[in-house]
């Protein structure tokens, strides 16, 4: 990344403040261990839906489980899903639109058919139907968001290689004899991972946003794992009687979609070429 980029990106209070949201979460999520102040899945029968205290800062659920602990673990969770999803989005959706950019033709032709189907399905539902006939887990949950997520990523990958095979760079490895494949890995891909890059990081949000929603319907990460989506399930049985189950784990959703979310607006606007004109 060059000194224009940093600066930008420094400038931009709304990304820094991503940027530490995003951070907070790392460091939840890897301390998890020693700063979770009780087991997640220590059920205390004695204090079923207590209020926060001192002693359970985020009450306890219908179990007698501690919530904020349970919150804590569930940061990794939430992590896990985000990147390893996000990842098999990126790896499909970045050889698909490289391939079709670069070679054009019916190639092209085939695979943006193939992402208009993709398109035409709301893709919530579509995996709705992909998990009721498979077993709910969390490995299950992020393979099916990955393989539903990277139509956006190969029209984005495809844009900027339909605009790179034809500068003057490209045309000079083609004139010394280098193979598709060096062209299109060496001297094309690192050109066009700035686009992957924002869609990477606004695709993390949106993963944790849907395991949360699955989680939430029953159908996403399964007790007693500690997630975010299944303590709002409790909140939601609860509702009434204990308004914590829903509120903290709400806040975190909120906090860690919008964190990601302002990071990759950030890292856009300060990758955007116009912005370096003025």
């Amino acid at each position: 990344m060059d000194k224009d980029f940093r600066r930008r990106f420094i400038k931009n209070r709304l990304a820094l403040a991503g940027s530490v949201l995003v951070l907070i979460l790392f460091v939840v999520s890897l301390l998890a261990p020693w700063l979770a102040p009780y087991d997640p899945n220590a059920i205390d029968l004695n204090n079923i839906l207590a209020p926060p205290s001192a002693a359970h800062w985020f009450g306890t659920d219908q179990l007698g489980r501690d919530v904020c602990s349970r919150m804590i673990w569930g940061a990794g969770i939430s992590l896990k899903v985000g990147f390893v999803a996000t990842g098999i989005a990126i790896v499909i959706g970045t050889i698909l639109g490289a391939v079709a950019g670069y070679y054009g033709g019916w190639v092209d032709a085939l695979i943006m058919r193939f992402v208009d189907i993709m398109l035409c399905f709301p893709t919530f539902f579509l995996i709705l139907a992909v998990i009721a006939l498979l077993e709910p887990s969390i490995w299950n949950i992020m393979i099916i968001i990955g393989i539903t997520g990277w139509m956006g990523i190969t029209r984005l990958v495809r844009a900027d290689f339909i605009s790179l095979k034809q500068r003057d760079f490209i045309l000079a490895a083609r004139a010394i004899g280098a193979s598709d494949l060096r062209i299109i890995f060496i001297h094309m891909l690192p050109n066009a991972m700035a686009s992957v890059l924002v869609a990477a990081t606004l695709g993390v949000a949106g993963a944790i946003l849907t395991e949360s929603a699955l989680s939430f319907l029953g159908i996403g990460v399964q007790p007693p794992t500690p997630s975010w989506g299944n303590i709002l399930t409790a909140g939601k049985d609860n509702i009434d009687i204990a308004w914590w189950l829903s509120l903290y784990p709400g806040l975190a959703i909120l906090l860690t979609v919008l964190g990601y979310n302002l990071l990759g607006e950030g890292i856009r606007d300060s990758l955007d070429p116009r912005l370096r004109r003025r």
